[in-house]
């Protein structure tokens, strides 16, 4: 079995706490009739690098029905910085249109096989997925990109046609995984295509 959550998969459930001070699971999301699922964290250049381009894909899909969840799945072992409280402080200054969840024990980013940060799972109404991978073929300097995989994953879905490309190799720091050196990654957890 492929480390990645393969194309066609259900969306795993999961139940955890956001900086907003509640606790959420897949159920909550269940009026979306596209769900973005992205591993993030406070840290990584890429992410920061990308987060206005991923702020402005949410804010132009949100008329459309699609909704977001960013999840933290990073140790804070690796990095202090992406603590649960420096989430909550990232939240507050940046007003990010998404619900953004912490994984401490990184149970949820191991079902979905979460290779970097950013990482993208994009499931249909079904809550079957349909994209996996980047968003930009340029994170870290998104003046630069030439590609938006997930807007084109997202347009296709939306039209109700197969996504054209569902994968793409997700460009990012990896997750940083407990009790792990930073740049270490399972072993089955290659590049997806």
């Amino acid at each position: 079995m492929p480390f990645t959550l393969p194309i066609g998969a259900k969306a795993p459930d999961f139940a955890l706490p956001a900086t907003d001070g509640k606790c959420y699971s897949l159920g909550d999301f269940a009026d979306a009739d596209v769900l973005v699922i992205f591993f993030t964290c406070n840290h990584c250049p890429y992410v920061i690098g990308s987060d206005e381009s991923t702020r402005a894909t949410a804010e132009k899909y949100a008329p459309r029905g699609v909704r977001f969840v960013g999840i933290n799945a990073n140790s804070v072992l690796t990095y202090a910085e992406d603590s649960f409280a420096r989430m909550i402080e990232r939240m507050e200054q940046h007003r990010f249109p998404w619900v953004y969840l912490r994984d401490e024990s990184q149970r949820t980013a191991l079902a979905y096989g979460a290779l970097r940060t950013p990482h993208f799972y994009v499931f249909n109404k079904d809550r079957e997925l349909v994209y996996t991978g980047r968003a930009l073929d340029n994170p870290r300097e998104p003046e630069k990109a030439t590609v938006n995989d997930l807007e084109a994953a997202l347009e296709d879905v939306l039209a109700g046609r197969p996504v054209a490309k569902p994968l793409t190799n997700p460009i990012g720091c990896n997750v940083k995984w407990e009790g792990k050196e930073a740049h270490w990654m399972p072993a089955e957890a290659c590049d997806l295509v």
